[in-house]
């Protein structure tokens, strides 16, 4: 990053990470531990974007489960935005999972027009809304109603918005279910379980998403297409029987 954009520290829990590549952005929230041990090559998901179509990227990355929730990244998009520094592509797409999902919805708000996919985000962790999930009790100190809080609010001004997630884990539908804005389009992957970026990559179809989302070519048509390839993804058969079985349906097993 440093060699063809910036590398800059925002405190001790969160770097910035820019590569000035081409007109199209990409703005990715990730953790360290998910590049070291999700990621196959040990770097942000971006990166391999910008090698194949030339992309800029963005890539806010957190140590540890900070749920981006800091005044420091808060004040970073305030001088993104100040500098006018997202006016300066033609298209913008922010990208996440779960946790990076929640960042993704939520600071989007800072470029208004862009593009959003988000895999299995979250709305918040105010207890007051989302009352119902038992996880991540710990983190529900943190403050999600100040600025850049309720993700499903701070989409209002994107172009398009894409949440994909499991209907059949519980609690992640739920919290797909709170974005209800007209420009939202659901992207439901049943028995895929919760680690689709994953699945996706097994699939060969992550990056595939990714490009047709920058372009504007994503809809709920093309990826049901695309998601047809989990037929043969042995670990989401293995899941799908194992689902047949549970309810019954051993003939269909």
């Amino acid at each position: 990053a440093e060699e063809h954009g910036y590398y800059e520290p925002l405190g001790d829990k969160h770097v910035a990470a820019f590569i000035d590549a081409g007109p199209c952005l990409l703005v990715t929230f990730e953790s360290f531990d998910e590049i070291v041990e999700g990621n196959r090559d040990r770097e942000p998901r971006g990166f391999s974007m910008v090698r194949q179509h030339g992309w800029s990227h963005l890539s806010i990355i957190s140590n540890g489960p900070s749920w981006f929730r800091d005044s420091r990244v808060y004040r970073y998009f305030d001088r993104l935005v100040d500098d006018g520094f997202f006016e300066d592509f033609e298209q913008v797409l922010f990208y996440g999972v779960h946790r990076g999902g929640y960042a993704a919805t939520a600071f989007s708000v800072a470029a208004p027009g862009a593009r959003i996919l988000a895999l299995r985000p979250v709305a918040t962790l105010d207890p007051k809304v989302t009352f119902w999930d038992g996880r991540y009790r710990s983190d529900r100190r943190l403050n999600f109603n100040d600025r850049y809080g309720y993700a499903p609010e701070m989409v209002e001004g994107a172009a398009e918005v894409f949440i994909a997630y499991d209907p059949y884990e519980h609690l992640d539908a739920c919290h797909a279910a709170l974005f209800r804005k007209p420009h939202v389009t659901s992207l439901p992957c049943p028995i895929v379980g919760p680690q689709l970026d994953r699945a996706f990559d097994r699939m060969g179809i992550h990056d595939v998403m990714l490009k047709l989302a920058m372009d504007g070519d994503l809809d709920a048509k093309r990826f049901a297409q695309l998601l047809r390839a989990r037929r043969y993804d042995q670990i989401y058969v293995r899941n799908l029987v194992k689902y047949l079985i549970k309810a019954n349906h051993d003939e269909f097993a």
